[in-house]
């Protein structure tokens, strides 16, 4: 009898049918035993109710409230499996108390993680964590996860840092297939840099008997790394730059929230150099400077689905500094907002650089009180005063469609170079209105700028290109230098 329920009982469940048909006894019962264990195993249920547990909500003081909806991102499934090995920061050491210098174990953590596949090196939620100047470095092993979940703190008084020219605060060198991912913050507390210039010597500080650093440091820095994840933390207040791409390929940043005043200095964003292959989308970014900085070097970036403002707007450049080389292709800005912003979409290139910047769109900018909603301002200059070069930076297939919105002092400046023109400019339904707050309110400038309008263009002055039918004569008058392959 007891057999008979058995078979029965065992047709429900997924096992070869012949395995059913024939029914041995013995070998069923074992067979049901093994369903049943494996459906209730003690360490599957913990691994379960742990991942759970890292699936806290930042609190409010993490992320700001954005004025615009974003579309909702993808989901965050987590990376917490049964086989992964987890690092807890305090198990090596670490108080979290937001006092005690908990870098030495940071980095016994990351050394031992480093050394296992899929491992996890996780900073805890409830606790604060002050690190300071670290390089947290590869190779590594396979799909590690830096899991942050707490609070990273940097040194907030300037004594603390070491004078060596130090250019970053938590740096990543050399690491492949890595991600950072959590519901936590990474906090620059920057507010002690903000009021010195970027650059000085040294200088004695009275009431220490240390020196100030000389080189504010960039909050998160990853170097030489390839396939790397940032998602869903916050990083707030770096004394410098927020998060930079240095010589990297195959980066995606998803969903995290960057934020500090708008009046701190050169706080951009989200920096990238000479790297390729880059994807930016679904973030909310805040700073004193540009959102998202592009320089030279980098080709294939997709930036779209980013809330921007207070700052300085996307921004390709500055290229060319010093007679420099500058290469910048392929890059797409999309649905984007961007408001209480100086500049909106903006190229900028200093006079006597050499190269070019091609194949770049801006499509889809909601812009709210923006100073200059479309710039290219190929005389960019930092300084009261620079020396006047022929030389410039090539800009050609530059494309602007569907922005709208408002604002604060002109509609379009393209400042072009007068000796090597921009070419190829499409201006596609731009409309744009003085925002509430506008005063003195000048007309769109196109200057030695070439190509097609097509409308709706409001204001009118925005219909400004010239048409490319009159290049060749503009080219034959000037004597440009030989342009500079990329």
């Amino acid at each position: 009898m007891t057999s008979t329920l058995l078979c029965q009982s065992l047709k429900t469940l997924p096992i070869q049918k012949e395995m059913v048909k024939k029914c041995p006894f013995p070998l069923v019962f074992f067979v049901l035993i093994g369903f049943l264990i494996l459906g209730s195993s003690p360490l599957l249920v913990e691994a379960r109710s742990k991942a759970h547990k890292h699936h806290k909500k930042r609190g409010s003081e993490s992320k700001k409230d954005s004025p615009v909806s974003l579309p909702t991102p993808p989901p965050y499934y987590g990376s917490y499996q049964p086989t992964r090995t987890i690092f807890d920061i305090l198990s090596f050491g670490a108080k979290g108390d937001g006092v005690s210098d908990d870098s030495k174990s940071l980095l016994a953590a990351w050394r031992a993680a480093c050394k296992v596949g899929s491992a996890i090196v996780e900073i805890p939620s409830e606790f604060r964590f002050l690190i300071s100047a670290v390089t947290l470095q590869g190779p590594c092993m396979p799909q590690l996860v830096l899991q942050i979940d707490g609070t990273v703190i940097a040194p907030s008084q300037l004594s603390a840092w070491p004078n060596n020219g130090l250019l970053q605060w938590i740096n990543f060198k050399w690491v492949q297939n890595f991600s950072i991912q959590g519901t936590g913050t990474i906090d620059g507390q920057g507010s002690a840099w903000w009021g010195i210039p970027d650059i000085q010597s040294e200088k004695f500080s009275g009431k220490s008997s240390k020196y100030i650093p000389s080189t504010k440091p960039t909050a998160v820095r990853f170097y030489a790394s390839y396939n790397v994840t940032i998602r869903d933390v916050a990083i707030i207040n770096s004394p410098l730059c927020h998060l930079k791409f240095d010589n990297c390929g195959g980066v995606k940043v998803l969903n995290i929230t960057i934020s500090s005043p708008g009046d701190s200095p050169n706080t951009d964003g989200i920096h990238i150099q000479n790297t390729q292959d880059v994807e930016v989308e679904h973030s909310t970014i805040g700073c004193g400077d540009d959102c998202v900085s592009i320089q030279t070097g980098c080709s294939n970036v997709n930036i779209h689905h980013i809330n921007c403002g207070p700052g300085h707007g996307i921004s390709l450049g500055s290229l060319g500094k010093d007679n420099s080389l500058a290469c910048v292709y392929n890059v797409t800005v999309q649905n984007i907002t961007i408001q209480d912003a100086l500049s909106g979409v903006r190229i900028k290139t200093w006079q006597g650089g050499l190269g070019s910047v091609k194949n770049i769109s801006f499509s889809g900018i909601q812009v709210s009180n923006v100073r200059i909603p479309i710039v290219i301002d190929q005389f960019y200059c930092d300084k009261k005063r620079c020396k006047n070069q022929t030389g410039a930076v090539e800009i050609e297939g530059i494309k602007y469609d569907q922005i709208t919105g408002t604002y604060a002092a002109q509609p379009i400046h393209l400042a072009c170079s007068d000796a090597v023109p921009c070419t190829n400019i499409d201006l596609n339904d731009i409309q744009l209105e003085p925002s509430q707050t506008a005063r003195g309110i000048q007309q769109g400038l196109c200057w030695n700028s070439y190509g097609k309008s097509q409308a709706p263009l409001i204001p009118s002055s925005i219909n400004c290109l010239q048409k490319s039918g009159n290049l060749a004569k503009s080219m034959r008058k000037s004597s440009h230098p030989k342009k500079q392959p990329c």
